[in-house]
């Protein structure tokens, strides 16, 4: 399994070494269940490079539909709910998100319970079992693809010889590790201690101190004491610093609106490819990573579409299952560009097994923002990874939807001429206008911008006088209205 090269422990001798333990919470069935059946788990032992999971045994499944761990109701609140994904599935996933954080997996767990243990989630046997496996792998930490209470967390830490860490405080700190910017650090320092405050017993020492390792970063600037008062000051004076932010966003959006130029946002599950289709269709070099959460600052570029429309392109933070509400919270102010989109392009990876609920979380977090009824375009992406059959299926899929879809390749470009055209079509804020002008050839500032902001479809010179059949955005025809002969609204983008 790879890790990510130069990242190191602590004490700087080897990444650290991680138990995941992911649980399946069933419904109970009327049907009597063995108690060997009802207690077996799925477990792996494995040198870092593996990364397969073992499969359960056959007179392990369950006898009535199975409730995943991200649907149990024993941790903090969040946005979405576990979906369809099963046990595997969900810890798949959580595999990636530990090898973003740097993290190096020793061995997966994967127990199925009727419900959860109120105090230690799992049950005390399990946590016999994980110990005893953290001592013969030298693990550094056990991570829980669940969200655990403060009095779970608690008991744990103290049954367990190591670190142990939920999947809430594993994407916090991914999002600490990937935080560059300043906005981008307050809002994750907040989400941190809004995450904390309700987990100091017992804790505050560690919690208090900066470290290298996985759930160790600390915010930083205030070294979190158990003093409630002190984290609830700091709380006070973050949200009031991106009330500052947002203020500043504000304003900046103001200007923008001033001048009429429409933005259109790449939303999606994260580690989907929006970075590299925002590299692709605005020459930036934006980071693009296979890891998750690479893009936590929104970036935003000027493209210009077939129509010549020039319009605002902005990569946002990519979202999850069980996204900690703390961090939705936290990062309103970037995703307020979500918000302030006319149109948004929900980037999905074509190749995933498991896309229809990557696509039902991205739809939950967009209607806690209130954009779920934006005009919304799906861009169903990494088409490079799929085979001839594969590619005629998702051609069948997208002609026998209604709603506007696309299907491109952020890596090598294919189909981006066809997303260009869907969202010139998906505008509605600047529409389009055909028109007729006569304009003098002294006039050359009015046909340089005619040829710059218009797609010229036939031209004729009579003497000193320029006549131009053209199509266009209304913003700029109406500044051009003296040299106007004649307008019609254009009944759909003009093709280059």
């Amino acid at each position: 399994m790879a890790v990510d090269e130069g990242w190191s422990a602590p004490d700087g001798s080897r990444p650290e070494r991680a138990i995941l333990v992911g649980v399946e919470f069933r419904l109970r069935s009327r049907v009597k269940r063995s108690g060997a059946a009802e207690a077996r788990a799925a477990l792996r032992l494995r040198e870092p490079e593996e990364s397969d999971l073992l499969e359960p045994d056959s007179d392990s499944a369950p006898e009535s539909e199975p409730v995943t761990a991200s649907d149990a109701a024993s941790g903090p609140a969040s946005i979405s709910v576990g979906g369809a994904l099963n046990a595997e599935e969900s810890l798949a996933e959580f595999r990636e998100l530990v090898l973003s954080a740097g993290g190096q997996v020793a061995a997966e767990l994967i127990q199925r319970r009727a419900k959860a243990d109120p105090a230690t989630l799992i049950g005390h046997g399990k946590i016999e079992e994980i110990a005893g496996i953290a001592a013969s792998t030298e693990a550094d930490l056990v991570l829980f693809d669940h969200d655990l209470s403060p009095t779970q967390l608690r008991n744990l830490e103290a049954a367990l010889p190591c670190r142990v860490l939920d999947r809430t405080q594993l994407i916090l700190d991914i999002f600490a590790r990937h935080a560059r910017t300043r906005e981008g650090q307050l809002q994750v320092e907040l989400a941190q201690l809004e995450y904390m405050l309700p987990r100091l017993t017992g804790r505050g020492r560690a919690m208090s101190q900066l470290g290298g390792g996985i759930g160790t970063r600390g915010p930083g600037e205030t070294q979190l004491e158990t003093d409630r008062r002190r984290i609830q000051r700091r709380l006070d004076q973050l949200k009031g610093d991106l009330e500052s932010v947002r203020r500043v966003r504000r304003q900046q959006r103001q200007r923008r609106e001033a001048v009429p130029v429409p933005t259109v946002a790449l939303v999606g599950y994260t580690n989907a490819g929006k970075s590299t289709l925002f590299n692709r269709l605005t020459g930036a070099e934006a980071l693009a990573s296979s890891r998750m959460f690479a893009t936590l600052d929104p970036k935003l570029r000027a493209i210009e579409l077939p129509s010549r429309r020039k319009v605002l392109l902005s990569d946002t933070v990519g979202f999850i299952r069980n996204l900690p509400h703390t961090l939705v919270t936290s990062f309103r102010a970037t995703l307020e560009e979500v918000q302030q989109a006319e149109v948004l392009l929900h980037v999905r990876d074509a190749a995933s097994t498991y896309g229809d609920e990557q696509k039902s979380q991205v739809e939950k977090v967009l209607g806690e923002l209130d954009a779920l009824q934006k005009p919304r375009i799906e861009v169903l992406n990494k088409l490079d990874l799929l085979d001839g059959a594969e590619r005629e299926a998702l051609a069948n899929r997208i002609a026998s939807e209604a709603a506007p879809a696309v299907s491109v390749s952020a890596r090598t470009g294919e189909g981006t001429e066809a997303l260009f055209a869907a969202i010139d079509e998906a505008l509605h804020s600047d529409p389009l206008l055909d028109a007729e002008f006569r304009v003098s050839q002294h006039e050359g500032a009015v046909l340089a911008a005619i040829e710059a902001g218009m797609v010229v479809h036939s031209r004729r010179y009579e003497g000193n006088l320029v006549y131009l059949s053209v199509t266009g955005p209304a913003s700029l025809a109406g500044r051009l209205r003296a040299f106007r002969m004649r307008e019609n609204a254009a009944t759909q983008p003009a093709k280059s």
